[in-house]
């Protein structure tokens, strides 16, 4: 069993976090996006990944330099220029020689989905492709799909205005391939699979899913990869994860509330962090305060400044003493546009 992971993307939602690195390099508790997604694959009883590869390829063979990660196998397919999701998926499969049935996923998804009933779903059915569903209350940001009784897709909407979804069952970015869809994709040309292959499958009555309930997450935003840290603490996944990494310094006066706390952050004299990330090297100053914000890694919040309500501060960056930061992004928006 191989999967093709998709972490081409520039990341432009999580910005400035990933101005510099891909988004799924950034760590999710204290280990990365990428490495969350692998674990599920090789749990699942993948035998290699494939990681296709577009923004900032080095940032990823740097980081596993052995070719392995989270203990599974791992190749290289980069992009010669942005191919879309099925451009990108039929790149790496012919990259690496995939000519049988493949799990396809995107990689800046967080889920404790069941990837072997998937798999044995898609064999049952005989279907050409099949995809994980996941309900959401808002089904507009998605694309959503209908079903008949036996799971085959009736109706794939890409991003309906809200309230014509067909359905609250969206598409969850994880996707089990015959070789057949990847020869539906011209080769080198930009083609998307849930605009273009999928509707045409549905045409043909070839396109089957299955609804799971599983834990699932786009983490792709500054308010969601906070979540999907914050989640590890919480009790919503079966892996509860230590909230602050054991080099981690903090003052005895310190006050830290359900936040993640990476490896090598200095924290000051009557600091308050509350439902916060620090990424590694992070230094904060006596009597600050971080509330529901991410600070970016060897970044340096100082004395007695304030942050709160989703205030995303880059990688290196300073913030000075005393400043009063609401929402803010560190550096501002118009300077890396």
């Amino acid at each position: 069993m191989r999967a093709v992971v998709l972490v081409g993307g520039f990341g432009t939602r999580l910005r400035p976090l990933t101005l510099s690195v891909p988004k799924q390099m950034l760590p999710v508790g204290h280990h990365t996006m990428l490495e969350h997604v692998v674990c599920l694959l090789g749990r699942a009883g993948v035998s290699e990944v494939v990681l296709s590869l577009g923004y900032r390829p080095d940032v990823f063979i740097d980081a596993f330099p052995d070719g392995e990660c989270a203990g599974v196998p791992i190749r290289y397919a980069q992009e010669p220029e942005p191919l879309d999701t099925a451009g990108a998926i039929a790149f790496a499969a012919r990259a690496v020689g995939i000519d049988e049935t493949f799990l396809a996923l995107n990689g800046d998804v967080i889920t404790d989905l069941d990837l072997g009933n998937l798999w044995a779903r898609h064999a049952e059915t005989g279907a050409e492709a099949t995809i994980a569903l996941t309900p959401v209350d808002d089904p507009s940001r998605y694309g959503v799909v209908a079903t008949d009784d036996d799971g085959r897709v009736l109706e794939f909407v890409e991003k309906p205005a809200p309230g014509t979804a067909p359905s609250n069952w969206i598409n969850a970015g994880t996707y089990v391939l015959e070789p057949s869809v990847v020869d539906r994709v011209p080769v080198g040309q930009r083609v998307s699979i849930e605009r273009v292959i999928f509707p045409q499958l549905v045409v043909e009555r070839s396109l089957y899913a299955v609804q799971s309930d599983a834990y699932w997450l786009d983490a792709g935003t500054a308010e969601t990869y906070l979540e999907a840290n914050l989640d590890l603490l919480g009790g919503q996944r079966p892996d509860i994860t230590e909230a602050v990494a054991p080099d981690a310094v903090i003052d005895l006066t310190a006050t830290i509330s359900h936040s993640m706390i990476g490896a090598g952050v200095l924290i000051g004299p009557r600091v308050e962090i509350i439902d916060s990330v620090l990424l590694p090297n992070v230094v904060v100053e006596a009597g600050a305060s971080i509330v529901r914000s991410v600070i970016g890694r060897g970044a340096t919040v100082g004395s007695n400044a304030t942050l709160i309500n989703l205030t995303v501060v880059g990688f290196d960056q300073v913030v000075g003493p005393s400043a009063r930061l609401d929402g803010s992004l560190v550096p501002a928006k118009e300077e890396w546009e």
